[in-house]
């Protein structure tokens, strides 16, 4: 499942995991409260509050659970099957696009020798800031962090890689920075014609973030 967790208030190196201590895990569930949609090659089985994962084995087309202790009480909840590898002619990948509008889309690869002017990309990535549309990004390969505020101002951090798709909703503060890596390879999808303009912290004018924190008024 995804891997996230409030951050430590440390000023280091930002490419660290900056984890509280003790741990605090923060799960899908709390994500999507914020607007935040996620998807990754998996399948989880629920054990009441208790998830066991495994990752999907894929043959021949199908799809095959893992196995499971004969009568578990479990349910089991088949979330998108997405393949980096295949991209280009995925289909669980163009039945997101098409049943969110994702129509447009390039890649971008962040690294010291593919990106221009990286060290300048590289802070404005992580200045807190906001879009009037969502962010949409899905990791093709390499590795990195979104950090995204949560209802009471607090900074979460959400660890991507190879296989994860994630939406960050219009009017959401956060930033985004590599790992210690310092690599990553994405797709950006978008609705319509891109946007790119950054609206940096204090954006609270802005109607996107009205309605973003009206938005959580009505789900937290």
């Amino acid at each position: 499942m995804v891997q996230a967790w409030y951050m430590d208030e440390s000023a280091d190196d930002p490419r660290l995991p900056h984890r509280t201590e003790p741990a605090r895990p923060v799960g899908l569930e709390q994500l999507r409260r914020l607007g935040v949609l996620y998807w990754k090659d998996q399948i989880t089985a629920l054990r009441g509050f208790r998830c066991l994962r495994a990752r999907m084995r894929v043959s021949k087309g199908q799809k095959l659970l893992p196995e499971l202790k004969p009568g578990s009480p479990c349910r089991l909840v088949l979330l998108r099957v997405l393949d980096a590898d295949k991209y280009e002619n995925d289909p669980e990948l163009e039945k997101i696009r098409n049943e969110r509008n994702y129509s447009w889309m390039d890649i971008i690869t962040i690294c010291r020798d593919k990106l221009p002017n990286y060290e300048e990309k590289i802070k404005t990535f992580y200045e807190e800031h906001l879009h009037l549309d969502d962010e949409i990004r899905y990791i093709l390969d390499g590795s990195g962090y979104f950090d995204v505020r949560d209802q009471d101002d607090r900074w979460i951090r959400i660890f991507m890689e190879k296989g994860d798709l994630i939406t960050l909703p219009a009017g959401i503060y956060h930033r985004f920075t590599l790992d210690e890596q310092n690599y990553v390879k994405a797709m950006r999808l978008f609705v319509g014609d891109p946007v790119w303009t950054p609206y940096n912290r204090p954006a609270d004018h802005l109607e996107a973030r009205g309605q973003y924190l009206r938005f959580l008024a009505q789900s937290t």
